[in-house]
């Protein structure tokens, strides 16, 4: 059976184009999904033509609207949905009460990362190149042997041999949050106490490592001043959304749909 709304067809064509856009466990899964999105979207652009929205400027071939403001890349019948979302859905913000009720309620989401503050000395190496990894390593122990000794040598060690651009600072890598290095890298890091000297030389897909950790900051709490204005955006986005899909309801309730049903949940896919 073919999808309709309101008489308009739409194409199976369209539906597998749109499918990219919603990838799914199974094929079925992402068909009807997008044949949803699809559904969704002429409800709103019907809505805007009997609201006198867009017109003719719809059907202007991509590319071709030189008018537009700079920095707009929205294609003619996504500003006429947004136009319409606009005059239609109506987003009061947060108070402060509303947002401090929030916070307290999910303060276990607002915690500062774990950071270290580390130098290290790399010794780069191909991981497909064991010869040149065997060669690193040594290279790399011979420095740890020197660091272990004095571990302010490390910056100078850093300057002359370390093959990574933080040698410019002595090899002082600064602040390193978590997830935002290789694990084998962060595994030591976690491990060290401030001021120690990693007792191995590390392997990572860069090649091999002298690693020293000066400081750590444990995980804390962030207090609600440092989230407010986060979670203030974050409840008028989840207003937004719940408005637009009340909209949509509405749409769908009162139009013609022949071939497949809209979720009426506010978490259904009815906006992506």
């Amino acid at each position: 059976m073919s999808i309709r709304v309101n008489g308009t067809e739409i194409a199976e064509r369209a539906i597998a184009a749109e499918m990219q856009h919603h990838p799914a466990p199974t094929r079925e899964e992402a068909w009807q999904a997008a044949a949803r999105a699809l559904v969704v979207r002429q409800l709103l652009l019907d809505e805007a033509h009997r609201a006198g929205l867009g017109g003719a400027e719809t059907d202007t071939p991509q590319g071709d609207d030189q008018g537009d403001d700079q920095g707009d890349d929205l294609l003619p019948e996504e500003r006429t949905i947004e136009a319409l979302l606009e005059g239609a859905v109506s987003t009061p913000d947060a108070d402060a009460a509303t947002c401090r009720r929030w916070y307290e309620a999910n303060r276990g989401r607002f915690r500062s990362p774990e950071l270290w503050e580390a130098s290290h000395i790399l010794i780069a190496a191909d991981p497909e190149d064991a010869a040149a990894r065997a060669e690193a390593k040594a290279r790399a122990e011979d420095l740890l042997a020197l660091v272990k000794a004095d571990p302010a040598q490390l910056a100078e060690l850093a300057r002359q041999h370390s093959d990574c651009p933080s040698r410019s600072n002595g090899g002082h890598l600064g602040q390193v949050e978590r997830g935002s290095t290789v694990p084998e890298f962060e595994t030591f890091l976690a491990a060290l106490e401030p001021g120690q000297v990693c007792p191995v030389v590390i392997a990572s897909r860069y090649g091999m490592h002298v690693l020293r950790l000066h400081a750590r900051a444990e995980p804390a709490e962030l207090p609600y001043e440092a989230v407010e204005t986060r979670i203030r955006s974050w409840l008028h986005e989840a207003s937004w959304r719940q408005g637009v899909h009340q909209y949509i309801a509405r749409l769908a309730a009162a139009a013609t749909i022949e071939g497949i049903a809209l979720p009426v949940a506010a978490d259904g896919p009815l906006v992506q």
